[in-house]
Parts: structure tokens; sequence; C-alpha cells
């Protein structure tokens, strides 16, 4: 391997094996492959790293407390970013910083997750509910309860037909997302999950553990596939390779593991991180990973742990999301249910020591407020950040939400001098209308409640009309 661009501009907190670029950031961290990282971190704000050429990292400013979690859309025209302001926002990732706010929890909001088509984003929750919002209107579409604990993690299957979450009830759950309901459910009566993702042909799931495991479950099969034991603290992240036959680990004790799924062992160790290891990401081509740590540095790697070409590889998984595909049971790599211990050889990689030092000067940071009057700077062009058009959030340059008001409000203060009495009413119009956003959230879930005991009554008069027409 070789080492290490440092980049700064996060204040707080938040390996293939051949190249390591180190910046600041933590908590999530995610690539996309046009030469942008994005980052998230304790200190409310949103970075964007543009990598190419001349380095520049963007700072996004609009989220009132820490921002837990981020994720490009698909096409890289949106990102999304959660909050323990209770809120989640869609970004317009340009120099003009426009967002759009989704209000619904009520409780820190812990992950969003687009799904593969980018049409729909789904966010997990400390207030125990699973939301499912639409992202062209920017509205709710529905909520997921059945967990009784806080919900650390949900995302979206490769088809998006499914959704896994796991909560710190112990439990991972699989749910359908077209009928609306939870058809499986993993218990770990040692530990819960701080988080879980899909393989890239979406027939397995992988957890990560707060009990220093790492586990594998089949979703067909409904059976543990692989169990590794190979972290000395609770591990907080994985990546599945878009190959599908590696998995990398982030965890408490400071290192990144890389798993072989097709050995079935730990073939890599790294060190990097001066503290805990909060998340880790793969690019969508799989040649690099990002981690973020609690030390608020990002070491962006490059991999070179396998020499395959994948194209083969991804061409099929990318047949494998569409709708119609049936389930083949040949596309499970592990053969039989497997424990691994720190004793197997792995290498050990430490970029201080093992990898070429090739640090450079913090890179400019450009503060890009949510406002969608925010000026473009004399120094920054349009090929910096692109200009994505309007169309992708219709709302934003059309007409404001109700969770716009605010900020649509302040704007308009500042050009017509709006009189602060009426500034104060239109305050107290947006407060009625976060009421009545809960409200609705409420009584969504209690018809919910509601659908589901009618249809077990009907269900129940069915069977009993049928028992009477046979004892006839």
């Amino acid at each position: 391997m070789q080492h290490m661009m440092p980049l700064s501009s996060h204040n707080s907190t938040m390996g293939d094996l051949d190249e390591v670029i180190m910046f600041s950031s933590s908590h999530g961290v995610v690539i996309l492959d046009l030469g942008l990282v994005a980052t998230s971190s304790l200190d409310r704000f949103l970075m964007v790293w543009k990598l190419k050429a001349q380095c520049r990292a963007y700072k996004f400013i609009g989220h009132a407390e820490a921002v837990t979690s981020i994720q490009f859309s698909p096409d890289g025209q949106l990102l999304a970013s959660a909050s323990q302001d209770r809120t989640v926002r869609l970004w317009i990732p340009c120099i003009h910083g426009e967002s759009s706010v989704l209000k619904g929890h009520t409780a820190s909001v812990r992950c969003v997750n687009f799904s593969h088509d980018g049409h729909f984003l789904v966010s997990a929750s400390n207030d125990k509910s699973i939301k499912i919002w639409s992202v062209r209107h920017q509205r709710l579409l529905f909520s997921l309860f059945q967990h009784t604990h806080w919900v650390r993690c949900a995302k979206y299957s490769p088809d998006g037909r499914l959704i896994a979450s796991c909560s710190e009830d112990k439990s991972v759950k699989i749910w359908d997302t077209r009928n609306k309901t939870c058809i499986d459910s993993f218990l770990d009566y040692e530990g819960f999950a701080n988080f879980v993702d899909f393989n890239p042909s979406g027939t397995c799931i992988a957890s990560a553990g707060s009990n220093h495991t790492v586990k594998l479950w089949d979703i067909r099969m409904k059976k543990l596939l692989q169990h590794y034991q190979v972290h000395r603290a609770g591990v907080n992240c994985v990546s599945f390779h878009p190959s599908g036959n590696y998995l990398i680990t982030a965890s408490t004790d400071g290192t990144l593991k890389i798993l072989d799924l097709l050995e079935g062992r730990l073939i890599y160790t790294l060190h990097g991180h001066k503290g805990p290891v909060l998340s880790v990401a793969f690019s969508k081509g799989g040649e690099k990973f990002a981690s973020g740590g609690a030390d608020a540095q990002v070491l962006l790697w490059k991999t070179n742990f396998d020499s395959l070409d994948y194209k083969e590889v991804l061409k099929h998984h990318i047949r494998r999301t569409h709708i119609d595909d049936p389930p083949h049971l040949l596309d499970i790599y592990p053969r039989s249910p497997h424990l691994h211990d720190e004793k197997l050889q792995s290498v050990e990689v430490n970029p201080t020591f093992d990898v070429t030092n090739t640090q450079t000067l913090d890179p400019p940071v450009i503060e890009i407020s949510s406002s969608s009057s925010f000026s473009t700077p004399d120094d920054v062009s349009s090929e910096d950040l692109q200009h994505s058009p309007a169309s992708v959030l219709p709302r934003s340059s059309k007409r404001k939400t109700e969770n716009e008001v605010r900020s649509a409000v302040h704007d308009m203060d500042k050009q017509t001098g709006i009189s602060p009495s009426l500034g104060n009413a239109l305050e107290q119009i947006v407060g009625q209308l976060d009421v009545l956003t809960l409200t609705i959230s409420i009584l969504e879930q209690r018809l919910t409640l509601t659908e589901d005991k009618l249809k077990e009554c009907l269900e129940n008069q069915q069977q009993m009309l049928l028992q009477g027409g046979r004892e006839e």
C-alpha cells in the first residue's frame, strides 16, 4: 500500500490495500465513483470532497444537530442525510446548496438509504419506526412498526422489494415493501446489530454485532451461513465488495477487517485510525473504499487484494436486480456455516509503517448554506460540483413545502421587509404544521394496527364459514 493525504475540515468525530488517502470527518462516509466522497459528522455538517484534479471540500450547512448518516442516490443527483435533529434532508449536491426537509420522526434518525431506482428513501429512527418516503414528491408514504427498541439501520435490497432492519431489541427483520409486512425475523440473544446490509445479489444479509461478531444470514433458507469472531470490540459497520466475494468490517477496536467470503476466512487487518472506526463503504466499482473514525479522520483506501476482472460478476448482479428474476440457490457463496476466530493467519497492514507517505496540504473548504438563495463564490467553477436540474427536486424551485417555511420567511424578510408580527404568525403556523405532521404519523400507526386486526378477523370469519360448510 501507499499512504496518505490528510484533508481536514470536520471538527468532531465521526485499504485493498494499495493506497490510502486520509481526511477529516466521521460517522458516515460514502463514495461516488465520479471522484466525490461524502462524509457526515457530529459537527452538524456534511462534507463533499472533490478528489479529482485540484482537491476541494464543500461543507453543506443545514442540520441543527449531528448528522448520523448520508447516501448518494444511484444516479448521483441527490444526497440524503439523517440527523439527530429528527429530520431527513435531500440535497442537490451543487454549489447552490438546495435542500428539502422531510419531517415525521419523533426522535433521532440514525440511517437513510435509497432504493435501487432512486424513487424511494427509507429511514430508521430511535422512535422505533422505519419510514419510507417518496423522493419525487418528498412526502411520507408509510411507516413500519414492529421493533420494540431503537432502530439502528434499515437498507433496501438490490431489487427494492425487501428492506432489512436491525434494532437494539436484538432482532434483524426482513420487510416486504409491497405488503408492508415483516416476513422474517432473526434473533441474536448475545447482543444487538449495529448495522445490516444485503449482499449484491440480494440473497444474504450481513449484520455487524455489538457483541464483536459479524454474521451472514441466508434470507431464503432462513439460516445462519457464516459467523466471524475477528474483532475485540463491537462492530459498527460492514460493506460488501461489488463482486460479493469480500466483506469489510469496521470496529470500535480501531481496526478494519477484510473477509474472504468464498474461503470463509480473515485475509486482512487494517490499522490507521486512532480510536473506534465508525463507518466503511466500498465504491461502486470496488476499486476503493473509505473508512471514517471517531478520530475525526476518513481514510480512503485503494484496493489490490484481488486481481480478478469483476465486469462479468457486476453484470450478473445487475441482472439479478430485475423485478422478475427468480432466486438462484447456487448464488450463495458459503457452502456451510463456519465459525472463525482471531487465530487464523491474515495480513496486518499499518499505513504508518507499511504505506508510502503521500501527505498533502489541506484543501480549501467552501461553505454552502442550505438556503436556495446561496450565491456562487467567485472561485468556484461550474465544474467543481455539478449543477443538478431543478426538476430533481421539483418543490425546491417551484414552491416551498411546509417544512421549508422557516427558510422562506427568512429570505422574504430580507427582500420585502415583512413586519416582525407577520413573521411571528408564520412561525406559529409552521409550528402547527409540525404538530399536524406528528399527529398524522401517529394516526397512520393506529390505522395500520386496525387494518391488521380487521384482516385477522376476516380470516377467522372465513375459516369459521368453511368449517361450518364442511359440517353441514
